[in-house]
């Protein structure tokens, strides 16, 4: 190395020193336990240990795709993972854009307490506030709203029609602040020369969201898009386990892999068989993001992921 370089090198010092504990973090929490992947392999006895339990090959892997179930379990993940991007995006956009029109508007003190709103929304989303809404005696739909209405009582934990809507909303509902306030830091760093430029233009509102907002968007939805398709084999699993409160009627339509694999982790104590489904989850995001990434990158390799 030479003097310069060395020089060089040793001015980033500092923060290169700031990277250690999240080099340290990321290796003990992300990739020490990697190689308990083998697990997934193995029939696993809790005497021999991960090493010395017997090689099962890919039975446990057969084990989760040869049931009635995998079937099911593959399309309610594949599909809600789907449809929550999909509305979740389209929606977080239009709040984030929303609320910058009315940081312009109403002013800024007024654009604080409304931007509080999307984060309150996503915080107070839990399983027990969904069951207030849902209860079938006490729930604020059958006793208020339907009644209201001169309408029976609907049995919601027993009639699985309701619960794709259901999940659709409260997912939206639990994520949909977050979500907006990434768009939002990226609408508020856009050059207000360009807004400028386009009134002048006589560009109407919609037209400057049109041609310069939305695609000045484009990076991060395709950075945020490819994320989300990296997880499109997991699902939440306290949205599908918890909110519908484990109930037996509704395990067709709320049933998704994680959730399969809890429940045959609790009644079978298959350590292998979960493992398995862990490691088939990873291996096919992964396989997801890089082909989603080649994709943008063919289209755009500015808003390509790597």
């Amino acid at each position: 190395m030479s003097s310069r370089a060395f020089k060089r090198a040793k001015s980033f010092l500092p923060l290169y020193l700031m990277l250690v504990p999240g080099i340290i973090y990321l290796a003990i929490n992300n990739y020490l336990p990697m190689g308990g992947a083998i697990v997934a392999f193995k029939s696993y006895n809790f005497q021999k240990g991960i090493w010395g339990s017997d090689f099962a090959g890919l039975k446990n892997f057969e084990f989760l795709f040869k049931t009635k179930e995998a079937w099911i379990i593959t399309r309610n993940t594949i599909l809600y993972n789907s449809l929550f991007i999909v509305v979740g995006t389209i929606l977080a956009i239009a709040v984030a854009i929303l609320l910058n029109e009315i940081r312009w508007v109403a002013g800024k003190r007024f654009y604080q307490t409304v931007i509080l709103v999307p984060f309150l929304i996503s915080i107070v989303v839990v399983s027990y506030l969904v069951y207030a809404f849902l209860s079938t005696e006490y729930g604020f739909l059958n006793t208020s709203l339907l009644k209201a209405l001169n309408q029976k009582r609907i049995s919601w934990y027993s009639q699985p029609k309701w619960w794709p809507w259901i999940l659709l909303i409260v997912n939206v509902w639990k994520n949909l602040g977050y979500n907006c306030i990434i768009y939002y830091a990226t609408i508020v760093g856009i050059d207000r020369s360009y807004y400028e430029a386009a009134v002048i233009d006589g560009a109407s509102r919609w037209g400057q969201t049109r041609w310069i907002t939305l695609p000045s968007l484009r990076s991060t939805i395709t950075i945020l898009t490819l994320m989300a398709v990296g997880r499109i084999f997991y699902s939440d699993f306290g949205l599908f386990f918890q909110v519908p409160l484990n109930s037996g009627p509704l395990i067709d339509v709320t049933n998704t892999i994680d959730t399969y694999v809890y429940r045959g982790l609790i009644e079978l104590n298959n350590i292998g068989m979960s493992s398995a489904a862990g490691l088939y989850q990873s291996f096919v995001g992964f396989a997801l993001v890089l082909a989603t990434n080649f994709i943008a990158k063919k289209m755009d390799k500015d808003s390509a992921l790597f």
